[in-house]
C-alpha cells in the first residue's frame, strides 16, 4: 500500500456553551490517501492552523507520496531526518512542524485500523473498551455564579467528573479563584471528582498559595500550574508542597525526552500526553509505555476526546479522556454520530481506524480560504 495524497484543510466552527456562551473552535484537518482506497483523517491543533496547513501541503504532502502509511516507525524517525532535517531540536522548538505531524500520524493510524480491520485503541494494546472521562467546562466566560449552575446541571445528567480553569481572574486574584472553585465544589457537593487547571499562568509562589487555599475542597488534580512549562524541577517543588496531585503534558513544546525528564524529576503524579500535539500515536504510545515503567498513569490534556480515547483505551496505564466541552460541541458538528459519554463512561466504538465519520457539508461550511 502506498500514499497517493495528503491535504490539509483549515476549519472554525461555531460552538455555543451552556448559557448561552459562544466559544468558536478551530482546527486543522487531514486527509491521507492510498492506492488501496483507504482513506484516513486526523485532525491537529488551530492556534496556528495556517502555518501548519502550509508546512503539512507544501513538505509533508510530497514527502509522503508513494510511502507505505503502515510504517510509522521508519517515516517519523529515520525519513523525516533524511529527507527533511526534521530533528528531535525542530520538533521541540516548532509547534508548526510537531502539530503537522501529528496530524498525519493520526490519520495514518486511521488507515492502519482500517486496513487491519480493527479499532486504533485496540492496535495500540486493547487494554479496555470502556474508560472512564471527565468534562472540562468551567472556562473564563463564566462568572462564580454562573460556574455553579452549568456544574449543577452536569451534575443533574449524572456526570461527576468536572475540571475548570483558574489563573484567569483580573490580575490572577486568587482570593477569587478560590471562591470560584468552591462555588464549585459546592455545586457538585462531595461527589465526584474535581480537577483545576491553570494552563501554565501562575509563577511559583502564586501557584503554592492557591493550592494552599483550595486543598481543602476535595481537588483531585491540579495541572499546568507554571508559567515556565519545562522548569521541571520547579513543579517538583510544588509537588513536594501540596498535597493536591499534580498532571502537567497537555501543551508540552516537545517529544518524549521532554516528557522523560518530567518523569524522572518526580514533576508529576500523571502525565497528559495529547495525540494532537505530541507527534500522533506513534510518539503519544512512547509515552505512556514512558510513563508505564514508572507506575504513572496517563490522563489526557488539552481536549480532542474522539482521538485520545483510543490512547487511554490502548494502554495499560490509561486513568481517564477529557470531554473538554468546546471541542465536545464541535464534534457533534464535524462528525456523524461519533461516541458520547454516559454517566462519567465512555464504550469505545468497534468500528476500524478512529470509528469516526466526516459530516462532509459541515467540514466544508466551515472551512477557511
Amino acid at each position: 500500500m502506498k500514499i497517493t495524497s495528503v491535504k490539509a484543510t483549515c476549519h472554525n466552527v461555531p460552538v455555543t456553551l451552556p448559557l448561552n456562551k459562544p466559544l468558536p473552535q478551530t482546527f486543522v484537518l487531514v486527509r491521507v490517501e492510498t492506492d488501496e482506497g483507504i482513506e484516513g483523517v486526523g485532525i491537529t491543533d488551530g492556534s496556528m492552523r495556517f502555518s501548519t496547513k502550509e508546512f503539512i501541503n507544501r513538505q509533508l504532502a510530497p514527502f509522503l507520496k508513494g510511502k507505505n502509511p503502515l510504517e510509522t516507525e521508519r517515516l517519523w524517525n529515520k525519513d523525516a531526518y533524511a529527507e527533511l532535517g526534521i530533528m528531535p531540536s525542530v520538533l521541540a522548538t516548532s509547534a508548526t512542524v510537531r502539530w503537522g505531524m501529528s496530524a498525519v500520524d493520526i490519520a495514518l493510524w486511521d488507515i492502519r485500523g482500517k486496513h487491519f480491520n480493527q479499532p486504533v485503541f485496540r492496535l495500540l494494546g486493547g487494554s479496555s473498551s470502556r474508560v472512564p472521562v471527565y468534562v472540562t467546562f468551567g472556562f473564563p466566560v463564566y462568572s462564580r455564579e454562573e460556574l455553579a449552575e452549568v456544574a449543577r446541571q452536569f451534575v443533574a445528567e449524572g456526570q461527576l467528573n468536572l475540571k475548570m480553569n483558574v489563573g484567569f481572574t483580573p490580575g490572577r486574584d486568587l482570593a477569587e479563584d478560590e471562591a470560584r472553585v468552591r462555588a464549585v465544589r459546592e455545586a457538585m457537593g462531595d461527589q465526584g471528582m474535581l480537577m483545576v487547571d491553570a494552563n501554565d499562568r501562575f509563577n511559583f509562589m502564586e501557584a503554592r498559595e492557591l493550592a494552599r487555599r483550595i486543598e481543602p475542597y476535595n481537588i483531585t488534580w491540579f495541572e499546568s500550574p507554571l508559567f515556565i512549562k519545562t522548569d521541571f524541577r520547579l513543579l517538583a517543588s510544588l509537588r513536594e508542597r501540596t498535597s493536591i496531585p499534580i498532571g502537567h503534558g497537555g501543551s508540552l513544546p516537545g517529544r518524549r525526552w521532554l516528557y522523560r525528564e518530567l518523569v524522572a524529576n518526580g514533576a508529576v503524579d500523571f502525565v497528559q500526553p495529547n495525540v494532537i500535539h505530541v507527534g500522533g500515536f506513534t510518539e503519544a504510545q512512547k509515552i505512556a509505555h514512558l510513563a508505564q515503567a514508572f507506575s504513572i498513569p496517563v490522563a489526557n490534556g488539552g481536549g480532542q476526546p474522539h482521538h485520545n480515547m483510543h490512547l487511554i483505551a490502548g494502554v495499560a496505564n490509561g486513568w481517564t479522556v477529557e470531554f473538554h466541552y468546546g471541542h465536545t460541541l464541535r464534534d457533534e458538528v464535524i462528525w456523524i454520530d461519533p461516541p458520547r459519554y454516559d454517566r462519567g463512561w465512555l464504550t469505545l466504538p468497534e468500528k476500524p481506524g478512529l470509528g469516526l465519520e466526516l459530516n462532509e457539508a459541515a467540514v466544508k461550511e466551515y472551512e477557511e480560504a
